[in-house]
């Protein structure tokens, strides 16, 4: 037996050698310019114990070749192609959607929250979810969300212009975490909370919980998810803790129940999918389905809006002449409409938008893009007199948007905050240099909710409010260490009352 044992583990230690050696060894093999790989545990030890933030080492990685349209480079167990020039992430994303409509996804499928929802999901399955779930989406629907945004908006205005001076520095990722709660659970639930007066309730509780996966132990399942997703399945590993996930499973299920008894009927995502059961078989979503795609709408809304709002409350705290000529832009609005702001109004506030732009544009809220080859593609030479490189399935590439948006070639002076470079300058919009979204068929689905809820968050709280910077604001930025992207000692500001506001309710 233990004759069969030795031999046994000497015949996988050879094919798995011969494996890793092989799957690390396939830029050179093609003569494609990449970054050498290092051993695993030292590529595990700087990924659990890195000595930079992840935004900042992505740059690092993005310069070691600025000449060249892409290169490889190597995870803890797979060889990535990081996509530099513009016209190619254009094909990858756009034009040759077919070959690359997927990406891995989570990585978690042991939870049907990360697993099945539409971020994660592959093929025909996520053709037939995009399509129900895009008319959630659509401008008369945000039209009809933005009243109950603003009604939320105004409350958290008020409440923030209303705290005593010896607590007006707020860590406001907290704060806007709260706000963007409670604009999800009423937009996509029907759910009316006040999580300023209320810090408790379940849905925040929950909803903070679900959405930091990025820091602590979790942080290190999600690597080990991402890198071994086949060890993570058979022990189990989980990013979300079965509490949370009974906790939103109970939420939508109570509330399907609610409106099927009562004949409520809402204009929301969960409506959609409520509306096509028993009318087509390949597109009818099962319980486990609409959990899975009201939590990922949640998420994308609770995490990445409250993290934009923060850094733009922060470029605002620390740029006093974009605040002031904000200001001026709120007041005209409110002062033209008689205090009551219309969703007409807001999305016509040029410098409002542009404020937003320009933060998406230096803090976006996904560092990279990624698909994954489906097919047999061929890629231009990364550099002039070398030959071209044939991408065969499975194959993954990341478009490294953080990098590209500080790229100098396409930003003049891309470190500044700059909120003038996007006033009366259309060319940003679906190019390859500005991805705060993506871009093409996967680009974020819920792209307008996110910039309405924004806009309105930070019109209501500057027609209101002055934000300064505190005594622990982070400035000049600096990014903290880890997958998250935050500042170095957190996200802390001063929010003070207005001296002169022009509010008529």
């Amino acid at each position: 037996m233990e004759y069969w044992s030795i031999l046994l583990s000497l015949v996988i230690g050879y094919f798995g050698i011969e494996y890793l050696f092989r799957k690390f060894n396939v830029f050179k093999r093609h003569g494609v310019i990449h970054k050498p790989p290092l051993m695993i545990f030292e590529a595990i030890r700087r990924t659990i114990f890195p000595k930079l933030s992840f935004a900042d080492s992505i740059v690092e990685t993005y310069n070691l070749y600025p000449d060249a349209k892409y290169f490889g480079f190597y995870g803890i167990t797979i060889p990535f192609l990081l996509i530099r020039d513009p016209e190619i992430i254009k094909s990858v994303l756009v034009k040759d959607f077919d070959s690359f409509p997927n990406r891995r996804g989570f990585g978690d499928l042991n939870n049907p929250l990360l697993g099945k929802n539409l971020f994660s999901l592959h093929g025909e399955k996520w053709r037939n979810v995009r399509t129900l779930l895009s008319p959630s989406f659509t401008s008369s629907k945000m039209k009809m969300m933005f009243t109950l945004m603003s009604e939320c908006a105004a409350d958290f205005a008020k409440f923030l212009s209303a705290l005593p001076a010896d607590e007006s520095e707020i860590d406001t990722k907290d704060a806007f975490s709260k706000f963007t709660n409670d604009v999800i659970a009423t937009c996509a639930f029907g759910i009316k909370i006040d999580s300023m007066k209320d810090p408790t309730n379940k849905f925040y509780v929950n909803g903070k919980e679900a959405a930091n996966f990025l820091s602590g132990s979790r942080a290190w399942k999600f690597i080990l998810l991402r890198s071994f997703p086949t060890l993570g399945r058979l022990l189990n590993v989980k990013i979300i803790d079965d509490n949370v996930t009974s906790f939103f499973k109970d939420v939508i299920g109570n509330t399907i129940a609610t409106r099927d008894a009562e004949h409520i009927t809402r204009p929301d995502m969960l409506q959609l999918m409520m509306d096509i059961r028993g009318k087509d078989a390949c597109r009818e979503l099962d319980i486990d389905d609409m959990v899975a795609q009201a939590f990922v709408f949640f998420f994308g809304g609770f995490d990445t809006s409250s993290t934009a709002m923060c850094f733009a409350a922060h470029e605002i705290a620390v740029n006093p002449e974009v605040q002031a000529r904000l200001q001026q832009e709120i007041d005209k609005v409110l002062e033209e409409s008689n205090g009551e702001v219309s969703y007409e109004a807001i999305n016509h506030m040029e410098y409002l938008d542009a404020v937003i732009s320009e933060t998406l544009r230096m803090y976006p809220p996904v560092i990279f893009v990624e698909r994954t080859c489906e097919k047999t593609y061929e890629l231009p030479p990364a550099l002039p007199n070398e030959k071209p490189f044939t991408v065969k399935k499975g194959m993954v590439f990341w478009m490294p948007v953080f990098a590209i948006h500080r790229d100098k070639k396409y930003y003049d002076d891309p470190d500044k905050f700059s909120p003038e470079r996007f006033l009366n300058n259309k060319s940003y919009n679906n190019s390859s240099c500005y991805l705060p979204f993506g871009l093409g068929p996967r680009m974020c689905i819920a792209n307008r909710f996110a910039l309405l809820e924004v806009k309105v968050l930070l019109f209501h709280l500057l027609a209101r409010c002055e934000l300064k910077p505190s005594a622990q604001t982070t400035f000049p930025m600096q990014f903290g260490k880890g997958l998250a992207m935050k500042p170095k000692s957190g996200f802390w500001l001063s929010v003070q009352p207005r001296k002169n506001i022009y509010i008529t309710r």
